[in-house]
């Protein structure tokens, strides 16, 4: 019992503390930002009235269905209501009470039902033959002109924003993923923090752009805080950082150097850090030429030092490369310099360990085992 009530009490600090992480974090691990605006002045709000395109293409898409009702059914019941208030002037709903030889606007209109009904088959083009317009009332013709043209704008507007809600880039930037941690170890003798990417669609990202700002709270020299100060950081894959062939996964790097702002961090402190690392990967989709932008963010927690990444690309028997996404998120221990200053000048840099295959070892003709074995020696 007592050890239940334990794992009970662990899973409920584990979740309140994740979701206290994700209230602080800038960026959340799907891309969304968590900010919100306050004190917005009054008169601003009308710039998205202004804009409603956007706003309606923006909006939860149980607004989108919610507006596609309430758009459809109340034109129907605002002409409905004319075509009942047309009939009613004309004396068309006296019932049996018609004189002999009246002209009627509307045939077999006789309540506000069968008004609504006529408006629904008129603005649908139904027509179901059992009311229908005399043609002896020029305001009944005007209106049936009127429903028409206004049911047409309302079915272009509608069909569009669904369209547009469908084919969003933000949409396309779901199949791009990026792994769970980022890793600090070396590569090519540099010290490099490390993050993996991949595509899961077949289909390319077009003049892909790798880009990382890294979020921390500095002081000016007026000893003025600034929240959220924004560093540069450049990410870097073997073949460059810009028009990525990005067919498969790859690894970005950011090469630990006196530029970088992660130069004075060391593993000891890097978990005390008040920061948030975020990370952009900006590309235009190869079937829809539309351009899209993924993101996420690291925070110190999930940021690994001294970890690489398992490699995930091999080769079949039959030729084909196969990627074995179980390993995206997966890392193992390696020897990595304790402090990137001390390892930089340092001349003895045998000290430290260098292993080879931490990165992506591209399409070379190894089997994964192997290289997962390569990696742990």
């Amino acid at each position: 019992m007592k050890g239940m009530l334990k794992f009970i009490r662990k899973k409920v600090h584990n979740r309140i503390a994740e979701r206290r992480i994700r209230r602080t974090r800038l960026v959340t691990k799907n891309g969304h930002c968590n900010i919100e605006f306050g004190n917005v002045a009054y008169h601003n709000h009308f710039a998205y009235l202004m804009d409603f395109w956007t706003t309606f293409v923006e909006i939860r898409w149980r607004f989108v269905i919610l507006s596609f009702v309430a758009a459809f059914t109340g034109s129907w019941f605002v002409f409905g209501l004319l075509w009942y208030l047309i009939a009613k002037t004309n004396g068309d709903l006296e019932g049996d009470n018609i004189p002999a030889g009246h002209l009627k606007c509307i045939e077999n209109i006789n309540s506000l039902t069968s008004a609504f009904l006529y408006s629904l088959e008129t603005q649908t083009t139904i027509g179901y033959g059992g009311r229908a317009l005399t043609g002896h009332c020029a305001e009944s013709v005007a209106l049936l002109v009127t429903q028409s043209l206004m049911g047409a704008i309302i079915n272009c507007f509608m069909c569009g924003l669904i369209l547009a809600k469908i084919s969003l880039p933000k949409n396309r930037a779901k199949t791009v993923t990026f792994s769970d941690t980022a890793v600090i170890c070396l590569k090519n003798e540099s010290l490099c923090l490390q993050i993996r990417v991949a595509n899961l669609r077949k289909t390319l990202l077009i003049g892909s752009h790798i880009y990382g700002k890294l979020l921390k709270t500095s002081v000016t020299p007026e000893r003025d805080p600034i929240i959220l100060d924004q560093v540069n950081v450049d990410f870097l894959v073997d073949a460059g950082k810009d028009n990525v062939f990005f067919v498969c996964p790859l690894t970005l790097y950011h090469v630990i150097d006196s530029s970088s702002p992660f130069w004075e961090m060391t593993a000891d402190t890097l978990q005390q850090q008040d920061i948030e690392l975020v990370v952009f990967l900006e590309g235009m989709a190869e079937s829809t030429s539309s351009s899209c932008q993924v993101r996420t963010s690291y925070i110190p927690r999930e940021i690994q030092w001294g970890y690489c990444f398992l490699p995930i690309i091999s080769r079949t028997k039959g030729g084909k490369y196969r990627v074995d996404f179980s390993n995206f998120s997966q890392t193992v221990p390696i020897a990595t310099p304790h402090c990137p200053s001390w390892y930089l000048n340092n001349s003895n840099k045998d000290l430290v360990l260098h292993q080879q295959g931490i990165d992506n070892p591209g399409f070379e003709i190894l089997n994964a085992e192997d290289l997962v074995d390569h990696v742990q020696v």
